[in-house]
């Protein structure tokens, strides 16, 4: 036999039929992908589900007995209804059937008997239901269908898997199709099934073989044998990914780069001495951690996360100067123009006659300080690509029209990502293939990210984290303002914002959409069909959470439409100004710089200011809609408060029902400032998704069994293993299973994902 069976089609295994369902609705296509499709959980013998919890319009398999099941006429007796009720002794569910099938099932459902029963649980009458369930009867009683006796002995002899199933294939046809896989690997003793992890390494963590893992998770005798099998799994997804992680590493590292050490009495050392404060203990670590990168020949690729506040600009701002002392440039991407805008206008403030290289006052250590955007004036833009190229910029920032092939530089040094999730690859990739040897790479992101994601996510970059906010920094009170059940609450946060405008402060009110024209089609999209809006900021959040209460919703506040009611009605003689992404890039830049300056008292804004805006004197944020947002977006704008000496207040204004999943996490929100743990139950809602993949939920993940929240240990161990076998055998040469594996997770799309970082 030539390679490994676990390649093999499945067709070949279940025959075509049973195949093509498999692949089209579980995405399973060869043995191995079904072999590594782990049930969900276990039935005991004896046990009885928890049918009281069961989530309705989800497809369901229990294990249950039933109670009583009753033959009933309907419309005058022309119809007839079956309806079985089984129990788990504290709830109930009933099954339904009409017409023919109430007959045909009605002499196999009597009451006593226990069986999985598969469907989609519906509500009829407040009674939660599956109508038509498909079923397995595992009594010794069911002795009239032709897999009765494996069933009984199946259950009889060991716990019963259930599997993730579909409408389309249900949890026991899937476990028959795993059965005949391990029936037919056990017949040729797992001949030819690769071993991905070394046997040093399986010794050293006494982890068993991969045959005895898979067999005992579909096949458990005990607990025990679940247990076993599940950590061995677990094993092989962090190591192969961490391998794969660590080759990375190896490979960026092997790669030439200019080393970049400023000098002791340029640009870096003057701005130093010109800075008003004293860096916090965590930006001068992290600062040192920066630059014994970027003294190395070759490229840093560093990953910077602080929270909101922390001070991550000013890192980055420190390290560009350096690589400007050395005569290099550095080119910093935001997402957005609004952001890019932000940036440059407090770099050069901050900067001050140190960004005016050449013109008049300007100082003889400094360096121009361009702004690139795709909105420019052609002229102001043909003066940002000449300053590029002739190096007399030593710093631009902007947004994707830096990648643009018409923009040159004449020394590349640093590239600085701002909020690297909002970028495509590509985007990143293109930048970085400006220079002339690989530039020097950091990565800066406001969304806190656990530790373990950042070792997976972010496995092939070093990561720094700013856990320190700046001194004078005030703490943020966050309040749930439910507005459906008690309507008095909205009306005195508008009284809140009002009075903190007396007092001399501003007021954010923040949106899920912007309300004209194009925002209305995307918004009427969404609700004609798929449920996702359009890909604006938001058109996202007007789709986002709409499932989450599985019912119809008003369409999401528009900010156009709020500002005009808001200054017509609870703020009327404030200045209340709206802000979006649609607007002009000069009227954008024109609002917030007077909102800065404190000539507007209320701005009614996007998303768009959910990062990098800087307004210390704003002290209240009301954002309407909150649950339609994510936990780790409702954070990062809150940030935008309390940036001053002046307590900040951040009400969620939202009408889903108390104890829905939607208040769960706008509660969690409310209780906690701490980034980290918010972005743990952010990650434990929408699940890891694929983290070498681009999705960013959990639909597609190539982990299955790892969950990267609760398994840091097993993560963290893998990742030193890796290391040290990547540095051992670079090319995997001893290691071929391995290498097998990893061509296996790393597919075309993945491969390029991970080659471009």
């Amino acid at each position: 036999m030539t390679g490994n069976p676990l390649d093999d089609p499945l067709r070949k295994l279940v025959g075509d039929r049973t195949a093509k369902v498999l692949d089209e609705h579980l995405g399973l296509r060869t043995t191995g992908d079904l072999l590594h499709h782990y049930p969900r959980r276990y039935a005991e013998r004896g046990e009885l589900t928890r049918l009281a919890d069961l989530p309705v319009d989800e497809y369901v398999t229990v294990v249950a007995q039933i109670a009583k099941a009753d033959k009933r006429t309907y419309g005058g007796g022309s119809g007839v209804r079956l309806e079985v009720v089984v129990t788990d002794g504290s709830g109930s569910l009933t099954l339904v059937f009409f017409s023919k099938a109430a007959h045909a099932h009605a002499h196999r459902l009597l009451p006593g008997r226990r069986g999985m029963f598969s469907g989609k649980v519906s509500v009829f009458n407040r009674t939660r239901q599956l109508a038509h369930p498909d079923y397995q009867l595992l009594d010794a009683e069911a002795d009239d269908g032709p897999d009765a006796k494996d069933a009984v002995d199946a259950f009889a002899n060991r716990l019963i898997p259930l599997y993730p199933a579909v409408k389309q294939i249900t949890s026991w046809r899937i476990a028959q199709a795993v059965d005949t896989a391990i029936d037919s690997l056990g017949a040729i003793g797992w001949a030819g099934v690769g071993e991905p992890l070394p046997a040093e390494l399986r010794a050293g963590r006494d982890l068993v073989a991969l045959p005895e893992a898979l067999e005992k998770v579909h096949r458990p005798r005990t607990k025990r044998d679940i247990e076993v099998a599940r950590q061995r799994l677990k094993w092989d997804e962090a190591f192969v990914l961490q391998v794969a992680l660590a080759r990375r590493r190896a490979d960026e590292s092997a790669l030439p780069a200019v080393p970049r050490v400023p000098g002791e009495d340029g640009l870096l050392t003057a701005f130093d001495g010109r800075l008003p404060f004293t860096l916090t203990e965590g930006q001068q670590a992290v600062s040192a951690e920066v630059f014994a990168d970027l003294a190395t020949d070759h490229p840093m690729h560093r990953l910077l996360q602080g929270e909101v506040g922390s001070g991550k600009t000013l890192v980055a701002l420190r390290a560009m100067l350096g690589v400007v002392d050395t005569g290099g440039q550095a080119a910093m991407l935001a997402p957005t123009e609004v952001l890019a805008q932000q940036h440059h206008r407090s770099i050069t403030e901050m900067m001050g006659d140190l960004a005016e290289s050449g013109m008049l006052g300007g100082s003889e250590l400094g360096t121009k300080v361009v702004l690139l955007t795709g909105s420019m004036g052609a002229a102001a833009r043909r003066q940002a690509l000449l300053d590029l190229i002739s190096g007399d910029a030593g710093i631009v920032i902007g947004t994707h029209a830096l990648i643009e092939d018409k923009v040159k530089f004449r020394d590349l040094g640093l590239v600085v990502v701002d909020e690297q999730h909002r970028f495509g690859v590509e985007q990143r990739d293109a930048l970085r293939a400006k220079a002339e040897q690989p530039p020097h790479l950091l990565v800066m992101t406001a969304t806190p990210i656990p530790r373990t994601v950042a070792m997976t996510v972010f496995g092939d970059l070093e990561t720094s984290v700013l856990d320190q906010l700046p001194a004078g920094r005030s703490p943020i009170a966050t309040h749930v303002v439910p507005a459906a059940e008690k309507p008095h609450f909205l009306a005195r946060a508008w009284e809140r914002v009002r009075e903190e405008v007396e007092s001399g402060h501003q007021a954010y009110v923040v949106c899920p959409r912007i309300g004209d024209e194009e925002d209305a089609k995307a918004v009427a999209k969404a609700a004609g069909g798929s449920g996702k809006a359009s890909g604006k900021a938001s058109g996202k959040a007007a789709a986002k959470g709409a499932a989450d209460e599985g019912e119809e919703r008003r369409p999401p506040l528009a900010v156009l439409d709020v500002a005009d009611q808001l200054a017509k009605g609870p703020l009327s003689g404030l200045r209340v100004e709206a802000l979006h992404g649609r607007m002009a890039p000069d009227a954008k830049d024109d609002v917030m710089r007077r909102f800065a300056a404190g000539g507007v008292d209320v701005l009614v804004a996007t998303t768009v200011i959910e990062v990098g805006v800087n307004v210390p004197n704003a002290t209240a944020m009301v954002i309407m809609d909150a649950d339609r947002f994510g936990v780790s977006q409702l954070h990062q704008l809150r940030g935008r408060v309390g940036r001053g000496s002046a307590p900040g207040l951040c009400l969620l204004v939202s009408e889903a029902p108390e104890a829905s999943p939607a208040r769960t996490r706008l509660d969690a929100v409310a209780r906690t400032l701490d980034g980290f743990e918010l972005s743990r139950i952010d990650l434990e809602q929408r699940r890891e998704g694929d983290v070498l993949g681009q999705a960013q939920s959990g639909s597609r993940s190539s982990l299955r069994v790892l969950a990267v929240i609760d398994d840091e240990d097993v993560i963290a161990a893998a990742r030193d293993e890796a290391t040290a076998l990547v540095a051992a055998d670079p090319d995997l040469a001893g290691h071929p299973d391995l290498r097998s594996a990893l061509e296996s997770l790393l597919d075309a799309d993945r491969e390029e994902y991970l080659e471009k970082g």
